[in-house]
């Protein structure tokens, strides 16, 4: 038996469109002989769509375009799709209205429906919202195979590997008890660094212990914030990983179940890639690669999905935005990047010659906008109401409003999509100007810590995205896709793009050296640099990690050797700048934890430390 794996990059709420991308890979799949094909979760809805599952017309329509899906499909061709479905108990036993759920269609029909159990509630997860959790896993016979169905969460459950149990089923198990040969799950599981590896190691374990092979269909793309790797892959009896789909992009792959042998076997492939023999431990440590390619994938889907087809930012000389120009140019083609140059009386000469150099290096668009009447104007306005007063927080930061006005004037006038800025350090302790900087419809790097954008950057001068346009090759992260196994330093450039972006010869020096190396500063006024507001970056991404992300006491911080009234005015400057980061532009995730929809904070709140 062979089983195809078709790893999407659906739309949400696009139903006839994502339909067709499912019909495609069917026929694409019926093509090479495959008996089953397997796609991701609410693959024909789109993940995670929200508060669209509240529209009873959107419900309907799912369900009429899947009969038609149905079908329309291959005759010889079994496929199961993710979609949601009415819960017909709902009214007289209650509970919600939708489960969330894998269902088989077959010889023109749905033949089977497999209902998700484990419904997340963390991070961004908001299921128990909208779906009633399936009561038992179940199975069904393809020939003599019995093959158990589970959705995403489904395969988390697994008290061994974590050390603890987050539901009180246990679903992979309960398909292992039923004496399935063969377990399929479909995913919407969303991108953080080096998630791929423990994803890979903890199904690995479950495979090991169960002796029940695997395949993993995971979504791909950018839905809003939240990013989506694909890295699909396919775990044989003795938890070798035998295929592991692209990372970042679509892909399409076959694999062969062995009746004989109980086992999955063989590798017919369209990028035909042979993994075997993986450890089963994982390495904490994360590449650039795989950041950049995520931030890349990122922006081109926000871009694409939200209808825009340029965008416009601020450059101000400095190392982030310089990244997001980066990151940009490369996800939509340079000519679809506006950069805005908006010096000032403070603004440095080398700022500005830097950014006319970024600039130049990547080919994007650039206009200079001096602001320095418009800061007069507002001098002028304000004279009377300020008088006796000194210059402060106040005048800094109307040039930085200034810049958001105009930038947001360009977005309003030409329909570019606003990139913003600001890093995660930044975001965190409120160094950032509401109206300001802040201004946008994507913040590109927001969860980027500004430790690591300057080892984006340093990554990319080293030739980090290939070694020239004609040498280009396609973004290949199998290898990294494995627990341990890094090889950041020989990756490939970023996913094919619908745009022809310009790749920069192998060794040249992308960003100017210059960005990398001079002390970082928001130059609103003479002489000013970061460090005069907060401590070294390298000191504030640590106490800011082991806060945000490891959930550290402060006790626990100083005891790592941190200076405990820095600590405490960190944490103090985080609490405080809550309201502004509820009122940011929605930022591309990165990591476990993330300002945005998995970041729920009160903003009136007292200080607890």
């Amino acid at each position: 038996m062979k089983i195809a794996i078709a790893q999407l990059n659906p739309t949400i709420g696009d139903i006839f469109g994502n339909a067709n991308l499912i019909l495609e890979s069917a026929k694409k799949a019926a093509g090479e002989g495959a008996n089953l094909l397997l796609t991701p979760e609410l693959s024909l809805i789109g993940y995670p769509p929200r508060d669209l599952l509240m529209n009873p017309s959107f419900i309907a329509a799912a369900g009429d375009k899947l009969q038609q899906l149905a079908q329309d499909l291959p005759g010889e061709l079994a496929v199961i799709v993710g979609t949601a479905i009415p819960n017909p108990n709902a009214v007289k036993a209650g509970g919600k209205s939708l489960f969330n759920c894998a269902v088989l269609l077959a010889n023109g029909s749905i033949q089977k429906v497999f209902n998700k159990r484990l419904l997340p509630t963390y991070d961004v997860f908001d299921e128990d919202r909208y779906f009633e959790p399936g009561t038992q896993s179940d199975f069904f016979k393809l020939g003599n195979i019995k093959i158990g169905i589970t959705v995403c969460e489904d395969v988390w459950n697994n008290e061994e590997f974590w050390g603890k149990r987050s539901y009180a089923g246990e679903p992979f198990l309960d398909l292992v008890k039923a004496g399935v040969d063969l377990v399929l799950n479909l995913s919407a599981s969303p991108y953080a660094a080096g998630k791929r590896g423990v994803r890979s190691a903890m199904l690995q374990h479950s495979v090991i212990r169960s002796g029940i092979p695997i395949v993993y269909a995971n979504q791909v793309g950018g839905n809003d914030d939240i990013i989506f790797d694909g890295s699909s892959f396919c775990i044989n009896r003795n938890g070798e990983l035998i295929q592991v789909l692209a990372s970042f992009e679509t892909d399409f792959g076959v694999i062969e179940y062995d009746e004989a042998k109980r086992d999955l076997v063989d590798i017919t492939s369209q990028n035909p890639t042979e993994v075997k023999g993986a450890p089963l431990s994982f390495s904490p440590q994360v590449g650039d690669a795989e950041i950049w390619a995520a931030l890349v994938l990122g922006v081109r889907d926000y871009v694409r999905k939200c209808g825009f087809s340029k965008v416009v930012l601020g450059l101000s000389g400095g190392i982030d935005s310089a990244l997001v120009a980066a990151i940009a140019s490369y996800a939509i083609g340079p000519e679809n990047v506006l950069a805005v140059l908006m010096p000032s009386p403070y603004s440095s000469d080398h700022s500005v010659n830097d950014a006319l150099e970024l600039a130049k290096n990547l080919g994007i668009g650039m206009e200079m906008l001096p602001i320095a009447d418009l800061m007069k104007a507002y001098d002028r306005t304000l004279a009377n109401l300020f008088v006796n007063t000194t210059f402060g927080i106040a005048e800094e930061n109307i040039q930085s409003r200034i810049r958001g006005n105009l930038l947001m004037a360009i977005s309003n006038k030409f329909g570019h999509l606003l990139l913003s800025t600001g890093n995660k350090s930044e975001m965190a302790v409120g160094y950032c100007t509401l109206y300001g900087d802040m201004n946008g419809g994507l913040a590109v790097i927001s969860d980027v810590p500004k430790t690591r954008v300057y080892s984006l950057c340093q990554w990319l001068n080293a030739g980090g995205i290939g070694k020239g346009k004609d040498e280009a090759e396609p973004l290949d992260l199998r290898s990294q896709a494995l627990p341990g196994n890094e090889s950041v330093g020989a990756v490939p450039p970023c996913p094919p793009s619908p745009y022809t972006p310009i790749y920069p010869p192998f060794g040249k020096e992308i960003i100017p050296g210059n960005i990398i190396s001079k002390p970082p500063s928001a130059e609103l006024k003479p002489g000013q640099i970061d460090q005069d507001s907060l401590p070294a970056y390298d000191i504030l991404d640590d106490i800011l990690e082991r806060w945000i992300e490891n959930h550290e006491s402060v006790k626990q911080i100083v005891a790592a050797g941190h200076d405990e009234a820095v600590v405490v005015r960190i944490l103090k400057l985080v609490r405080q700048a809550e309201f502004k980061r509820r009122q940011a532009p929605p930022g591309l995730k990165i990591s476990d934890r993330a300002f945005g929809t998995g970041w729920r904070m009160p903003i009136a709140k007292a200080s607890f430390y």
